[in-house]
């Protein structure tokens, strides 16, 4: 994904994850699991379409080697390592936050980086901040309480591990980018064994857990 934790990884770069335990067994009952055992999850907003054809031609068009690891989005969990056997909870957890919650608009407007601490260029979110740092809060709650490297800063990443060179590039082609969407849902990612990311499940705002659709 980019699925980052601001500004410095994100779920399709995956730097080391963070593994989340259970907080109620006692410290013997918390054996550390295998790399077998453990998943990594991340929690994004997908761009609707045309909006994510738009921004995947963007990346195309600067060689960003992350174009197919997963569709343009925003991040709300970043990178996270769960036990295998604590996945239903994690579900259940992550269609209780959905069903609360309801659509709400998103803006994005041109484009900055967050150059020198990490070589990221990305469309920055102007609209719906304070509703995304709400849902990513709730989203990270419970059995995905976990803290970040860094502050939540909702964004659209576009590019990231280039030369600065393409990175200004990047900052140029969306320069005067501008877009708007309802959102109306977020999606659980997994990491496979090869690095990539598949969506695992899509949660509608309003209802219970919901089947992914194309």
């Amino acid at each position: 994904m980019t699925l980052r934790a601001q500004p410095a990884t994100t779920a399709a770069t995956a730097t080391t994850p963070v593994t989340v335990t259970p907080t109620s067994a006692a410290p013997a009952e918390q054996p550390a699991p295998s790399p077998v055992d453990t998943l990594v999850l991340g929690v994004v907003i997908d761009l609707p379409e045309p909006l994510a054809s738009q921004l995947r031609a963007h990346r195309e068009a600067i060689g960003d080697p992350q174009v197919d690891a997963i569709p343009a989005h925003v991040t709300l969990l970043p990178p996270t390592g769960v036990a295998r056997h604590l996945l239903a909870g994690v579900e259940h957890h992550l269609a209780e936050v959905a069903a609360g919650l309801s659509p709400f608009p998103v803006r994005l407007e041109g484009a900055s980086t967050f150059r020198p601490v990490s070589p990221v260029v990305y469309a920055r979110v102007v609209g719906g901040e304070r509703r995304l740092d709400e849902v990513q809060l709730a989203v990270r709650s419970g059995p995905l309480a976990r803290d970040l490297v860094f502050p939540f800063r909702p964004h659209v990443t576009v590019a990231h591990k280039l030369d600065d060179a393409v990175l200004d590039l990047a900052m140029r082609r969306l320069a005067g980018y501008t877009a708007s969407f309802v959102v109306d849902a977020f999606l659980l990612y997994e990491q496979g064994p090869g690095g990539g990311w598949q969506a695992r499940r899509r949660y509608a705002f309003g209802d219970r857990l919901s089947p992914m659709t194309a």
